[in-house]
């Protein structure tokens, strides 16, 4: 018989481990899973975690997709782990995405066709802006009415995906569409297009932002008075208002940064990858970025690898699809199993499994 017995602290060595024990056990659950849908599990494994970085015909492609698609999750991961240090759970990334891109994206429409080198700063600042005012929402109301900020965060996510169904189906909506529910193409707009900053290799602005919110990101949250004052506003309210901590202001600005980084990444990828508006724009970055923030451990450089590992699954879930015909949901319930095994073995955090002995009579 096994039980579980409180640690006098938490392991440090199992903060670090615990991760790693997530990863192969979704492998091995995943392997179980692709054996089941008729799929070889070590094919499937092989594909999705190894072909993407080593395997020469698919690598010179899919090496720079990884910073690629890892740029917007761990943008997001980034601003989110600001607030749920705090304990304040922003789960409404995605809507803040969406409203990046509309507000940064309908800028550009409505500045097109003017050309300048201003054009691109201006959308970056409104896609910031418009991630920042959608979180301010949640915000507002947990500091004046106490609301549930989980709750009323996801459900801006659906209104913020119906503002952009609205939008492209009407004042967004391209002349030159044919008729379709989309904006203007981006890349006709030299000035507020996204550009490749490499030749050939898709990189753009967003991936320099999301490296520039690594390197921000953990100075803020290790090196710096911010950092401590969220841990303590995360620990206790009541006790961070003995050490000088404001919780109402802790809890505006750690959703304003979460909400102005969901922002920022919406408005990169919307001018960038996606290229255009349309009522296909929400991708679910801003729930992945959840499975990014605590899988990286609430820390940047953390995040950084956690957003890279979830990239990986990304481009190796496609290309598993495409060559063993693996169906898209399970490649999406593989990469939720990431969260599911992470939660499930943080409990050896403050616990550790010992065996059960029979008492002596």
């Amino acid at each position: 018989m096994l039980r579980l017995e409180q640690r006098p602290e938490p392991s440090r060595a199992m903060q670090i481990a615990t991760p790693i024990i997530a990863v192969i056990a979704t492998m091995i659950a995943g392997g179980v899973m692709f054996a089941l849908l008729g799929s070889n599990p070590f094919t499937a494994i092989r594909i999705i975690f190894w072909d993407p970085i080593f395997n020469d015909v698919v690598a010179s492609y899919t090496r720079p997709q990884l910073l690629i698609k890892a740029a917007p999750l761990i943008l997001m991961a980034i601003g989110l782990s600001f607030g749920f240090r705090a304990n304040v759970w922003n789960i409404g990334a995605e809507g803040q995405f969406i409203m990046g891109a509309v507000v940064g994206g309908g800028t550009a429409l409505a500045l097109y066709p003017y050309e300048s080198f201003i054009v691109f700063p201006i959308i970056i600042v409104m896609g910031a802006v418009g991630g920042f005012l959608w979180a301010m929402i949640p915000a507002l109301l947990k500091i004046k009415f106490n609301a549930n900020e989980i709750l009323v965060s996801l459900m801006l996510v659906y209104v913020a995906a119906n503002f952009l169904s609205a939008m492209v189906t009407g004042p967004m909506k391209s002349p030159v569409g044919m008729g379709f529910p989309e904006s203007r193409n981006f890349n006709e707009y030299q000035s507020a297009f996204n550009s490749e900053l490499l030749s050939n290799t898709g990189l753009h602005f967003g991936v320099l932002a999301m490296m520039a919110a690594v390197v921000v990101g953990y100075i803020a949250l290790t090196r710096h008075l911010f950092g401590f004052q969220i841990r303590v506003a995360g620990q206790s309210a009541r006790a961070s208002r003995f050490a000088g901590v404001n919780p109402n202001l802790t809890i505006a600005l750690c959703l304003g940064i979460s909400g102005a980084l969901a922002g920022l990444a919406g408005l990169f990828e919307v001018t960038g990858p996606a290229s255009k508006l349309s009522t296909n724009f929400p991708l679910g970055y801003g729930f992945t970025a959840i499975i990014v923030a605590f899988l990286g451990r609430l820390n940047p450089i953390g995040i950084l690898f956690a957003g890279l590992l979830m990239s990986l699954t990304y481009i190796g879930g496609e290309l598993a699809q495409f060559q063993l015909q693996i169906p898209a949901a399970a490649i999406q319930a593989f990469q939720g199993m990431l969260l599911f095994f992470l939660l499930g073995v943080d409990i050896l955090i403050n616990f550790r499994v010992r065996l059960k002995t029979k008492g002596v009579a």
